[in-house]
């Protein structure tokens, strides 16, 4: 277990899609939700409008020739032997979750890399790496590996947490945070279809994040929108008690 003064949460916001209201409403429901002290550290390339508690620091260089399509696996740039310093436990967390209960225990439990199991392929070993521990500065060789193989891992993997988890699990320091702690908008807070036409999206039992991918952000879930052809799905009201600053 980290002391509180080692504990860092690390977010990362680039370009316009997110604004800055993003970054706030995570540091508060952190601050409401993580007991004891902490860093908050958003790397990004626009600080405007964020809040003063957040410290803010440049996103990494990839340093990779082909920069046009970094995407996610800038998350990668965690993993740097030297962030800024930074040292102790950090906890990854994206943007656009909610939080919704106590997220201390997520700095309690031991390991030495944790990450969200796929719920829809249990059987793989990709994680989803919307909410993930480490030790800062402990996995940098996963950081140079891509930098120097980046075209045939970026052939062989999807996405960077598919590359990610099986570099880890290689290792075997890839571990799964509690099925329950990390929920899914998308599978196990919106009803199954029909029945979503009729029913409010709820959290579930256990959960302390929801996790928004594929369909909507909490701006959509306030109101019902799903952005897509996905099932229909009704407002969730209860989204604002949680996403605000």
């Amino acid at each position: 277990m980290s002391k509180s003064s080692d504990r860092h949460i690390l977010c990362m916001k680039w370009g316009t899609k997110y604004g800055p209201e993003y970054v706030n409403r995570l540091y508060a429901m952190v601050r409401r939700h993580l007991k004891g002290e902490f860093r908050f550290v958003c790397l990004t390339d626009r600080t405007e409008g964020i809040r003063s508690e957040v410290e803010c620091f440049p996103i990494p260089e990839m340093k990779i020739a082909e920069a046009k399509r970094d995407g996610a696996w800038k998350k990668l740039t965690t993993f740097e032997a030297d962030l800024y310093g930074l040292k102790g436990t950090a906890l990854f967390l994206d943007l656009d979750v909610v939080i919704v209960d106590d997220i201390t225990p997520f700095f309690e439990v031991p390991g030495k890399f944790l990450i969200i199991h796929d719920w829809k392929r249990p059987w793989r070993v990709t994680g989803n790496s919307s909410v993930y521990r480490f030790e800062l500065g402990a996995h940098a060789d996963v950081l140079n590996k891509f930098r120097r193989e980046h075209e045939a891992l970026r052939r062989e993997f999807r996405n960077e947490q598919a590359y990610l988890s099986d570099e880890l699990h290689k290792q075997g320091l890839l571990q799964y945070w509690d099925d329950r702690w990390c929920a899914s908008w998308k599978y196990h807070c919106v009803p199954i279809w029909p029945t979503s036409y009729l029913k409010d999206p709820v959290i579930p039992q256990g959960a302390r994040i929801l996790i928004f991918h594929g369909v909507a952000n909490p701006p959509d879930a306030l109101v019902g929108n799903s952005n897509s052809a996905w099932r229909k799905m009704r407002p969730a009201p209860w989204i604002a008690d949680h996403w605000k600053e």
